[in-house]
């Protein structure tokens, strides 16, 4: 049976107004930038778009008010939550927590959906990108954590991170150019 894909894209609805959100952004904006591209050719491909998002605190929120929030008011995060909007197919996960695992229904979700290979990405690359695909080695998912689309607020944190996930939770760390490649080429046959 071919592997079945998802994509996640964790903490990018986000308004960035914390402290160093400033630097995260700086960081965060070219990421999701090549964010963009990953997911159309993942669309292309018929493979599941999940958005995992922290609910930051707003438990009487949903995802719809906090991409609403991220579009519609001005906010640091503005031009990224404009240039990754949430199509009417894709799904969305709200997280209490770093991990987007951790009391969410996700794992449930990815169960339904035959999926066996995670791409993570996302922010902050040292946080809740790090603690998803650690849970997600826990659950024997094939790791793809695109170098190019994860950002933290530091670049050598980020770096840390990236090396963490490759070395200790086998995940594939290649730019999203190769993991693009490789999702036409699987498409293609």
């Amino acid at each position: 049976m071919p592997s079945q894909y998802a994509l996640l894209l964790i903490d990018l609805i986000n308004d960035f107004e914390f402290e160093h959100g400033d630097a995260l952004l700086s960081y965060a904006l070219p990421a999701a930038k090549q964010i963009k591209k990953l997911k159309q050719t993942c669309k292309e491909q018929n493979i599941p778009v999940i958005y995992v998002n922290d609910n930051y605190g707003q438990w009487q929120s949903d995802f719809r008010h906090l991409v609403d929030h991220c579009q519609n008011h001005k906010v640091r995060g503005q031009p990224i939550a404009k240039l990754l909007t949430p199509e009417q197919d894709d799904f969305f996960i709200l997280k209490p927590k770093f991990s987007g695992f951790f009391s969410t229904p996700l794992e449930i979700l990815l169960q339904h959906l035959g999926v066996d290979h995670l791409i993570i990405t996302g922010v902050a690359g040292n946080m809740c990108v790090l603690f998803t695909a650690n849970d997600a080695y826990m659950r024997n998912y094939e790791i793809h954590v695109p170098s190019d689309c994860v950002a933290s607020n530091d670049k050598i944190a980020n770096e840390s991170a990236l090396d963490y996930m490759q070395q200790v939770l086998k995940a594939k760390i290649s730019p999203s150019e190769h993991l693009i490649a490789e999702i036409s080429k699987r498409g293609s046959r």
